[in-house]
């Protein structure tokens, strides 16, 4: 497999992506919504709106995330008053699964844009008939999709812990984000689920004759990350570092068998056809 080939398939598929509007905007204007506005909103929205703090405070989601979270987790609201323990568990933990949107969104947008965005714009035949192998094609489109979903999805992550130190250092007086428990999201989950998208999207990509198509299909796992999101505000699932961990290793084993699956239907004579079709 030569790095030089995958190279230019990667660069080529990057810079179609730069050209596809409906790709690209999503990926600004979403991370500015979550790594901005959301945080914020939540630290500053009590001050500039006067709300009282009481009413700010009675949250039932707090409440409910507040009554059950582990005692191994009450230890990183000891010695904060109302206000500081409300945006650590807001904004430091129930926000904490939203963040795996990001790996999802990105990862889906640029595979879907590489499979079946070249399809409908007729381009794939060309590129299917070049000296590339099989195994060189699927890998410099995979690469093209998982390394930019991960340098988006940590710079995100870093604007983000910017933006709410910076923004609740009047009331803390120190950086305190980020919490141990976003490591391994960041580190461990977000790759697994680039990996389990772009496999995903190449399946649907095969045999989808659009880009939008693909992608609203691919777009459907981000059930998966609600689910942790609404797992943690019933109170069901904390994501803590050990939990972290277990769930990490179940998506990486649900990626290695998408992308094994991926990896068997990735065939140029059957794309040959379909796009022909």
């Amino acid at each position: 497999m030569k790095i030089e080939i995958l190279k230019a398939i990667a660069a080529k598929d990057l810079l179609e992506v730069r050209q596809n509007k409906a790709a690209w905007v999503p990926m600004v204007i979403v991370p500015l919504i979550f790594v901005l506005l959301l945080p914020l909103g939540l630290i500053l929205a009590p001050q500039l709106l006067n709300i009282p703090l009481d009413e700010f405070l009675a949250d039932p989601d707090l409440e409910i995330f507040l009554a059950n979270m582990p005692p191994s987790l009450m230890k990183t609201l000891e010695g904060l008053d109302a206000v500081q323990s409300a945006i650590v568990m807001g904004l430091g933990y129930l926000f904490a699964p939203m963040f795996l949107i990001f790996p999802l969104m990105f990862s889906t947008v640029i595979a879907a844009e590489s499979f079946a965005g070249e399809r409908e714009r007729k381009t794939l035949e060309a590129l299917l008939y070049t000296p590339a192998t099989d195994g060189e094609l699927f890998m410099g489109k995979v690469l093209a999709a998982f390394i930019p979903a991960l340098l988006l999805t940590w710079g995100s992550f870093v604007g983000y812990a910017v933006v709410v130190n910076t923004a609740a250092w009047p009331l803390f007086g120190r950086i305190w984000f980020p919490l141990a428990s976003w490591w391994p999201l960041m580190f461990w989950i977000a790759p697994a689920l680039a990996v389990l998208g772009i496999s995903a999207t190449v399946l649907i990509s095969i045999r989808n004759q659009t880009f939008m198509g693909a992608y609203q299909l691919s777009g459907s796992l981000v059930v998966l990350v609600l689910a942790l999101v609404f797992g943690q505000i019933a109170g069901v699932l904390y994501l803590s570092v050990g939990i972290g961990l277990l769930v990490g290793l179940v998506v990486w084993l649900a990626a290695a068998g998408l992308t094994a699956a991926a990896v068997r239907s990735f065939r140029r004579s059957q794309l040959l056809s379909a796009a022909g079709g």
